[in-house]
């Protein structure tokens, strides 16, 4: 018999993330701070998000088949949203000078999961 291992939720993985991303973005507006303590600052929420990405999948890959098909369009809808921004702000900052305060990818991120997310909303309205 194989022993099973208790697996993290994915849930719980996303915010550990979320709390290192931001730190991370605190510490590194900090002045002094050495060019490779600043690499690996920024580096450390990586490793996190690939834990969550890693039990987002077994998670999926264990679903039945309906909560698979609820995901699949999720990402149908989120992945060509996620290439409309990112071309169309592709497009519009070389045709005028937009604000690295504004539309950075320090600020666009957040898009990609609202992307999923209103996917996630409109495949389970669908068939709900």
């Amino acid at each position: 018999m194989a022993v099973r291992t208790a697996s993290i939720p994915p849930n719980f993985i996303l915010v550990l993330w979320l709390l290192l991303y931001f730190g991370a973005r605190l510490l590194l507006k900090q002045d002094g701070i050495s060019t490779g303590l600043r690499i690996g600052i920024a580096l450390a929420p990586v490793p996190v998000f690939a834990a969550f990405l890693w039990q987002a999948i077994r998670s999926i890959r264990g679903a039945d088949e309906f909560e698979r098909r609820i995901h699949l369009e999720a990402l149908v809808v989120a992945f060509p949203l996620t290439l409309l921004l990112l071309t169309t702000l592709a497009l519009m900052q070389r045709a005028v000078a937009l604000s690295f305060e504004d539309w950075s990818y320090a600020h666009v991120w957040i898009y990609l999961p609202i992307f999923y997310l209103a996917g996630l909303a409109l495949a389970r309205k669908r068939y709900s």
